[in-house]
């Protein structure tokens, strides 16, 4: 993939800096016995986001992830791997450490091709990604800062109802590879936030998915606390957004009401959108949408 160059474009500025005013890369030497990985840092809704755009064997995914993701390394709440696609009406690939599916990290990729892109106005963009068998349709729109990206995501398998004591509303949003409960609730309630964790932990051994997803939406308020599980990492992070969650919950909202639904879902870090519709009572299309900026890219290190 293309370098994203997120240097500043005055030609000026170099002229009056100092030669020691920019610190070089450490050489190899500096660093010795560790492994150079190439990023870039995006941020949908807060949710960060690292997309590693060197090539490793997939063996070390999940290795690469547990580091990069600690506080005191990169740090970000998910990590995927950028790919060449397989398929010929694929643009891109993206494989999730955990092998998810990731939708904030896919249009993540999706703003990460657009700034690397010469096209002006909506690029569209068809994304191969782990936990989905076909290529995901995805678009990406440049801000003034930033940029507004969509994306249409697998149907559910199912939408069960979960019987949990008192909750105003609850189901098990299905997928081949993960699985999202949706619990109507106080989202901040301390209580119910201690049963998430719980429910998470208990449902990654009883499901057998990629990913656990424990969703406390407060209807009142329109606010979504996303708790998720990617067993595969040994990660339970009370997430900023969850894109996939959102979409989940578009599901679950739309089959509630048996039509069309387009809500705007608060989160802790910045506020997504869900569109469903509805055909007899089933789903037909799903998407969602938010804006991701891009705050870092570099090159960080694996100490084995």
């Amino acid at each position: 993939m293309t370098r994203v160059d997120l240097r500043p474009r005055t030609a000026g500025i170099a002229r009056h800096r100092s030669a020691h005013a920019r610190p070089r890369r450490p050489s190899q030497e500096l660093v010795h016995g560790a492994r150079p990985i190439e990023f870039v840092k995006l941020s949908p809704a807060s949710n960060t986001t690292l997309l590693v755009t060197s090539r490793h064997a997939k063996s070390q995914y999940p290795s690469i992830a547990r580091q990069l993701m600690r506080t005191e390394h990169v740090h970000a709440e998910q990590v995927g791997f950028v790919l060449p696609p397989r398929a010929p009406s694929a643009q891109t690939r993206l494989h999730m450490a955990g092998d998810e599916l990731c939708a904030n990290a896919c249009m993540s990729l999706a703003a990460l091709h657009a700034a690397t892109s010469t096209e002006r106005g909506e690029l569209s963009l068809r994304i191969e990604t782990s936990g989905a068998e076909q290529p995901l349709h995805s678009t990406a729109q440049r801000l003034e800062a930033g940029y507004r990206c969509q994306l249409q995501l697998p149907l559910p398998q199912q939408i069960e109802p979960y019987p949990l004591s008192g909750a105003a509303g609850c189901a098990l949003v299905r997928y081949p590879d993960a699985v999202h409960l949706i619990i109507e609730c106080q989202a901040s309630d301390r209580a119910e936030r201690h049963r998430a964790r719980r429910l998470a932990l208990e449902m990654a051994s009883t499901q057998g998915t990629s990913v656990i997803g424990i969703m406390l939406y407060d209807p009142s308020r329109g606010e979504l606390a996303p708790l998720v599980n990617v067993p595969a990492l040994g990660s339970l992070v009370w997430e900023s957004s969850c894109g996939s969650g959102t979409a989940a919950l578009g599901a679950y909202l739309a089959a509630q009401a048996g039509s069309d639904i387009a809500a705007e879902i608060k989160q802790p870090g910045g506020t997504m959108h869900v569109k469903a519709r509805c055909s007899k009572a089933a789903i037909t299309d799903l998407w969602i949408s938010t804006d991701i900026q891009i705050v870092a890219q570099g090159t960080a290190y694996i100490h084995d």
